[in-house]
């Protein structure tokens, strides 16, 4: 169980630390916004209240700390999909990893972002709501592709 935990945790946030490295390059090279995550700490941070969907989650209530809180859980969520990963695959896959595994968790971990937090923060599924959704969608998928090279390069790493 201690090395599922650890591996789990390492490989998590190695993927995420690739994919925020990948939304820098995005933003700095190619000029698009960088997330928000203040914008999800605020998300998260309504689910105790029992707020789940929002109109729009700029023009919700503040919550304190929200962007720390963003952050911890922008990590918590790639270390959970790190763990499905594990949990499917078993321990073996992160003894000796291969790409297809990262690749099919990370592309079916789109529709986490696309009908649970989209639709909630006021986006619409899969950022139906938004002028750019197209381009938000396909930015959705290649930054998850991104997240999946992250957990098999991390993999890879610690083996």
């Amino acid at each position: 169980m201690l090395e599922f935990i650890i591996k789990s945790v390492l490989i998590g946030a190695g993927a995420t630390a690739l994919l925020d490295l990948w939304a820098q390059f995005l933003h700095r090279v190619v000029g698009l916004p960088a997330p928000n995550w203040a914008m999800v700490g605020r998300w998260f941070g309504h689910l105790p209240q029992g707020r789940f969907a929002h109109e729009d989650i700029g023009k919700a209530a503040p919550v304190p700390n929200e962007l720390t809180i963003g952050w911890v859980m922008h990590y918590v969520v790639g270390i959970v999909f790190a763990a499905a990963l594990l949990l499917i695959w078993g321990l073996d896959w992160a003894r000796n990893p291969s790409f297809l595994p990262a690749l099919i968790v990370g592309l079916v971990t789109v529709g986490c972002g696309w009908f649970i937090l989209q639709p909630g923060m006021g986006a619409g599924i899969a950022a139906s709501k938004r002028a750019n959704a197209n381009q938000l969608r396909l930015l959705n998928i290649v930054g998850h592709t991104v997240f999946a090279i992250g957990m098999y390069g991390t993999a890879m790493l610690i083996r």
